[in-house]
């Protein structure tokens, strides 16, 4: 410990001092320290030499590399205070010589305070210099600032480390940890616990967590914004999941709907790294909000089909059928990014009751529901579904009719629909069935396109591949037809 001010800093005669350079030649031997756990490599272009500290002096910038050997700057050892050299071997090059009172060196670290024990009984020295050496240092200033804590009281170590930052701490905590420098490793937790985190610093803090076991009350803490203790946390994150899902659903009002829907979307995606060490969302949970949807959207077109309101439901109404059907396409979103959406095609052309109104209500009212088929339609035509041929069947004799009556509506009203991506997957739809299926329905078309023109999707590429592959293939037709 040392007085921080000025006056008494330059006073008082410190126990350390450091200076670039090779290793000293000697005919003594030089103990040998490694490291358990070394810091982040941070390439340094630069060699720095530093006068002792306290004093008051230029810092010079020395090129480091293999054809250039620095100056060595000897620090005043003659004083008796500087009873230990310490040699750290760069691992890209370099050294840095730091001389120190063993005093401090070894009440601050377990480490060294053994080293200096056993070069000492080895080579029956007593108070002369103790000569121990560090090789392969990822990082030569960061391993230095390690050391410069042992001579500073907790208060200016906090303030500095609030002036160098998270990464730069969680490097220096690391090489304490390495050291058993205890007073460093405390000080570098206590500022982490009570500071925010990057991402990136968060994983480099949350790595050399679970390889290091510190014994200090302050890790509870980091540990406890880290990682969730003592609770399943795969149940847990489906429990939450379902409640995000549902409040997202519920809500009423349509700017924080549009806030938190790619929020949550984002969370649970499989492209998220949030994601990357969690299995798959709960298939029965998804689906619960699904249905639960569907029963909504039922009974609010069940409410438009009704004769005696047929000229009430207004904007309140299309409101609530329009959010429904907003909600079912965000959930099958959800299920198409987690390639779980094939049951819901069968869910969805098992809505023999929404078919049958569609074909009453108003236009702006059923072609809503052409919506939820022109996600489907997207997904198949661009192979982000796959379903069972009997499947993609049910779905289009359902719903493909509907779609040629509501196309117009799609075009005036697009909610963000791409109609030009709607057709082309149409009609690649329509192609992944048995040709005599295909028939029937590209006939429909057909009649429907000859009347309506471009309030009529246009299928026309995929109407001559169906032609060519029915007609003009010779024995293959053949082939085909005598099945």
């Amino acid at each position: 410990m040392y007085d921080s001010t000025r006056h008494n800093h330059r006073r008082r005669r410190r126990h350390w001092c450091c200076s670039f350079s090779n290793p000293p030649l000697s005919p003594k031997k030089t103990e040998k320290i490694e490291i358990p756990f070394s810091n982040s490599p941070q390439k340094l272009p630069f060699a720095r030499r530093i006068l002792s500290p306290g004093r008051v002096s230029p810092i010079s910038d020395v090129p480091m590399n293999k054809n250039h050997t620095p100056k060595a700057h000897k620090p005043p050892i003659s004083d008796g205070n500087f009873d230990v050299r310490l040699n750290l071997k760069g691992k890209i090059g370099g050294s840095l010589i730091l001389e120190l009172g063993s005093d401090v060196l070894t009440a601050n670290s377990a480490v060294f305070a053994d080293l200096v024990s056993d070069y000492r009984m080895n080579n029956n020295l007593s108070g002369n210099l103790c000569r121990i050496e560090v090789p392969d240092v990822e990082n030569l200033s960061v391993f230095r600032e390690a050391i410069e804590f042992m001579f500073e009281d907790e208060e200016v170590i906090q303030n500095k480390l609030l002036k160098i930052g998270v990464f730069r701490t969680i490097h220096i905590l690391e090489v304490s940890a390495g050291i058993k420098f205890n007073k460093g490793v405390s000080s570098c937790l206590k500022y982490l616990e009570a500071v925010p985190w990057t991402e990136e610093e968060e994983e480099k803090l949350r790595e050399l967590l679970t390889k290091l076991n510190f014994d200090n009350a302050t890790t509870t803490n980091i540990l406890d914004r880290l990682f969730t203790l003592n609770n399943p946390v795969i149940d847990f994150q489906r429990r939450l999941t379902k409640q995000l899902i549902s409040s997202v659903t519920a809500s009423d009002d349509a700017n924080a709907r549009n806030e938190m829907k790619p929020l949550v979307k984002g969370l649970i995606s499989r492209s998220s790294v949030y994601e990357k060490e969690y299995p798959d969302l709960s298939k029965e949970d998804i689906f619960s909000v699904c249905e639960s949807c569907l029963c909504s959207l039922t009974r609010l077109i069940e409410e438009a089909a009704t004769p005696s309101d047929n000229e009430k439901y207004g904007k309140p109404l299309l409101e609530r059928i329009s959010k429904q059907v907003d909600n079912i396409n965000w959930v099958l979103d959800i299920l198409l990014d987690h390639q779980m959406a094939e049951e819901f095609v069968d869910m969805w052309a098992n809505e023999v009751q929404l078919v049958k109104m569609h074909e009453i209500v108003s236009p702006m009212v059923r072609y809503e529901l052409s919506r939820v088929s022109a996600m489907l339609f997207i997904a198949m035509g661009t192979r982000k579904l796959h379903c069972k041929s009997e499947t993609r069947l049910g779905f289009l004799q359902v719903w493909f009719r509907p779609m040629l009556s509501d196309f117009g509506w799609l075009q005036r009203c697009r909610k963000g629909l791409d109609i030009k991506a709607l057709e082309e997957a149409m009609g690649q739809s329509l192609l992944t069935l048995p040709l005599k299926e295909q028939y029937a329905l590209f006939m429909d078309w057909f009649g429907c396109f000859s009347k309506n023109g471009t309030e009529c999707p246009n299928l026309s590429k995929a109407f001559q591949i169906w032609w060519r592959r029915s007609f003009l293939r010779g024995s293959e037709t053949f082939a085909i037809e005598s099945r």
